[in-house]
């Protein structure tokens, strides 16, 4: 079985249940999005929201997607860089439960933060407090690390740091690894829409990404117009539609996945769990809309639940789905 590395940021999730969307109004943080803040402004909102519903996960995208993987029985790797303080602990700690070997880089800097803000629809509003996630460098990634696995897992996250990224790919390339990036949100794209444009082109396999981040690729707006437009630079490319499912490209062939019926409580972690799912059918020998329909399993579970972890009961079902209807006889 194919072996799975992931980059990311490395942060606890505080997973906070909004009464209403003025909260995100007062601290001018668009709905649905990820903004980075300092230090001061995630202790601000952490004042702000301590009367509300919250609860604490270890998190970050690629770590979601990794844990995922894990769970589903693959070897799994991690690289990340935590703080020397509890939360750190707790990060490594949950990723090493699930199995994964972990690669971490020890900062001066407090463990990152992300505080989801979740509205009552299960529309989550990030704002990120990076702190020693920011803290993987470039000259400190490990090629021997990189020799182990078949595939990297990259979030969009990261491509604010363009000498990390384009080390982590060159690396990946150099063992013969391919390479999955998940544009993560429709604002980080914005901002390095030339240089993730020359990076797909140039390093990236797969591309997942939401209806938003897929119009902020490409300036088109009907998603599957969209979709074409990243495949003509990639391999594979899936934008994912929400409650109506998703559509990938895949050597030019076209493929639409539905969704599985679900109560929608937190969609924290929906886009990490797909990429799980898609990239598990992949290493499986499923076909691309088998692939994708892994992925709304897996993306339909952890929305009934909050946060970015599926629970104990939620992974029985998905194993039971799993060997009863998708893993009989796989098509590749």
């Amino acid at each position: 079985m194919k072996r799975i590395l992931g980059i990311g940021n490395a942060l606890v999730d505080v997973i906070t249940f909004l009464k209403d969307d003025s909260l995100l109004k007062e601290l001018s943080l668009p709905k649905g999005s990820m903004q980075l803040v300092d230090a001061l402004v995630s202790e601000k909102i952490g004042l702000l929201t301590s009367k509300l519903n919250r609860h604490l996960a270890s998190g970050g995208s690629a770590a979601n997607t990794i844990h995922g993987l894990a769970k589903l029985g693959v070897e799994t790797g991690f690289i990340g860089a935590v703080g020397t303080d509890k939360m750190g602990d707790f990060f490594q700690e949950d990723m090493k439960k699930a199995g994964i070997a972990t690669f971490m880089l020890k900062s001066r800097q407090p463990t990152g933060l992300a505080i989801s803000l979740v509205s009552h629809d299960g529309e989550r509003t990030f704002a990120t407090y990076l702190g020693a996630a920011t803290d993987i460098i470039s000259k400190e990634l490990n090629s021997s690390v990189f020799l182990k696995y078949d595939h990297l897992h990259l979030e969009g996250y990261l491509v604010q740091d363009h000498n990390l990224i384009t080390t982590a790919v060159r690396l990946a390339k150099s063992h013969n690894m391919t390479v999955s990036l998940d544009l993560a949100s429709y604002n980080v794209v914005e901002a390095n829409l030339e240089f993730l444009h020359d990076l797909v082109s140039r390093y990236i396999d797969i591309v997942f990404a939401n209806e938003q981040e897929a119009r902020s690729f490409t300036s088109l707006e009907d998603p599957v117009d969209a979709l074409r437009q990243i495949a003509s630079i990639c391999r594979t490319s899936i934008v994912k539609t929400g409650g109506k499912g998703s559509w990938i490209m895949h050597d030019g062939a076209l493929y639409r996945a539905g969704i599985i019926d679900v109560r929608c409580i937190d969609t924290t972690g929906a886009g990490d769990l797909y990429a799980t799912g898609f990239i598990y059918g992949i290493i499986k020998g499923f076909k691309p809309d088998l692939c994708g329909e892994t992925g709304a399993l897996l993306a339909g579970k952890v929305i009934e639940e909050p946060g970015a972890k599926i629970s104990p009961a939620g992974w029985d079902y998905i194993y039971e789905i799993l060997d009863k209807e998708f893993l009989e006889g796989p098509e590749g």
